[in-house]
């Protein structure tokens, strides 16, 4: 784990910094006007036409239901891990990773039998969907997350039993959808992140000798990638004046911090190899965030 020197500074608005951590207090201070514009401003939406890909038949108490699988370059693909790093973070129960997916409105159409029924186009990356074609796993990770999605939105109760159609792309017809454009494109926001088990700290108190003290409380942390090779991390901690008596460790995929008086204590597995070395942290005294900026180890090509 790298030590809390990458904790360099505190920063207000008007505070400039010194050469060698200036290009990154500088980055840290743009990507979050950025990001609290983006926030603020009302989102515009795009419309976009969704490919075909496969359709899949399952029921609701209303009777049969049929979610057309579509796809389309204007959506932003998930994170690319392999398989077995997906199902490692799927069994240890982990947020961090999500499939963005466009859930159309229901459209009423007929069966083959020329009965009524109920279909949904949901809509994933292009790229994505050509992969998930060569993956039974990704394609019923995506089944099965497009049908809790749909559950979510629309109030259903559907039946987790499918069956996809032979020879049959889609049922009905795929209508366009509107999906919201990305302000800032190179930005991905990647979510809730993991804290192991063992090492979280429960909401309580602890017995340290003859005293009982608090245990220290999870912080919020937002997680921003700017393509390809920076990742940029907000953390809230609205009872710090300062960044004094904070303390911050990095590994090649692990962030951990650490609060003054056991204020605060998180211990985040980030999906990503992060150069420790290159990375450096600043507390914003008006908005109370530990900001950080950790640049990527990539892949050899």
């Amino acid at each position: 784990m790298a030590d809390s020197k990458l904790l360099v500074t505190e920063i207000n608005e008007e505070e400039t910094m010194g050469a060698e951590t200036a290009r990154l207090e500088e980055l840290l201070l743009q990507a979050s006007k950025e990001l609290q514009q983006a926030q603020t401003s009302r989102p515009e939406s795009t419309q976009i036409q969704p490919q075909p890909g496969f359709c899949i038949k399952t029921h609701s108490l209303e009777g049969k239901v049929f979610i057309n699988i579509c796809h389309s370059p204007s959506i932003p693909p998930p994170a690319d891990l392999t398989e077995d790093e997906l199902l490692q973070m799927l069994e240890e129960d982990q947020a961090g990773f999500r499939i963005p997916m466009s859930l159309g409105e229901p459209h009423a159409e007929l069966d083959a039998k020329g009965q009524g029924c109920t279909a949904y186009d949901v809509a994933v990356n292009s790229d994505f969907y050509r992969r998930m074609q060569n993956s039974d796993f990704l394609r019923e990770l995506v089944i099965t997350i497009a049908r809790e999605g749909l559950e979510d939105k629309y109030s259903l109760q559907l039946n987790p039993e499918w069956r996809m159609l032979k020879n049959r792309p889609f049922l009905g017809s795929i209508s366009q959808q509107n999906i919201r454009s990305q302000q800032h494109p190179r930005i991905q926001e990647l979510g809730n992140l993991y804290t192991p088990e063992s090492l979280r700290h429960e909401e309580g108190w602890a017995f340290d000798g003859a005293l009982f003290l608090p245990s220290p409380e999870k912080p919020h942390l937002n997680l921003w990638l700017e393509a390809p090779d920076l990742l940029l991390a907000e953390i809230d901690l609205p009872k710090l004046d300062g960044a004094l008596g904070l303390s911050l460790e990095m590994g090649e995929n692990r962030l951990v911090m650490g609060g003054p008086q056991q204020l605060y204590y998180l211990d985040a597995y980030i999906p990503l190899r992060i150069n420790c070395d290159e990375s450096r942290a600043a507390f914003h005294r008006k908005r109370k965030q530990l900001m950080v900026a950790m640049p990527l180890l990539l892949a050899p090509s």
